[in-house]
């Protein structure tokens, strides 16, 4: 077994030199993470960086003033704060069995055809941390709008010794 599969997940955000933002609050009639049996689903997370804030560039539309390098970063970003939300509710993330599920929504022009490479910034980021317990089911949709004009939400779901 590699060095990198007897890595805890909490050890592998270090050895990334990765650092989770604070876990957002809802902003509005929902919980950031609801569980059932050994399942977690996080609610859909934007790209809030360690300020709390949305960067400059993780805002407005992919093909319409955002670059799909910008978007993977903020796709990224996005899945940086859904382990923030699974660190906050279960105290670690090494409790997670494995990744189930990312759903992503990419804010795009109708003419942006780059939704998953977009959306591989938030796959890749989960596999870095969880190797191949973090290989998921996915699915990607381009939207008109999202939440504070962000470019990209990701929602994901997890199995968690609970």
């Amino acid at each position: 077994m590699s060095d990198h599969m007897l890595r805890s997940a909490e050890h592998r955000l270090g050895d990334l030199g990765l650092v989770l933002p604070p876990a957002a609050a809802p902003v509005a009639n929902y919980i950031a993470v609801a569980k059932m049996g050994g399942l977690l689903v996080v609610s859909g997370q934007l790209p809030f960086g360690l300020d709390g804030k949305i960067g400059p560039r993780h805002i407005g539309k992919l093909g319409a003033g955002v670059s799909a390098e910008d978007g993977r970063a903020a796709a990224r970003a996005c899945a940086l704060n859904v382990l923030a939300q699974v660190r906050a509710h279960l105290g670690s993330l090494d409790p997670v069995g494995r990744c189930l599920r990312l759903g992503g929504f990419i804010n795009c022009a109708s003419d942006f055809k780059e939704l998953a490479q977009v959306m591989n910034g938030a796959s890749d980021l989960i596999v870095e941390v969880f190797g191949d317990r973090g290989r998921h089911a996915r699915s990607t949709i381009g939207v008109a709008q999202l939440p504070l004009d962000a470019a990209v939400e990701v929602e994901a779901m997890f199995e968690a010794a609970l």
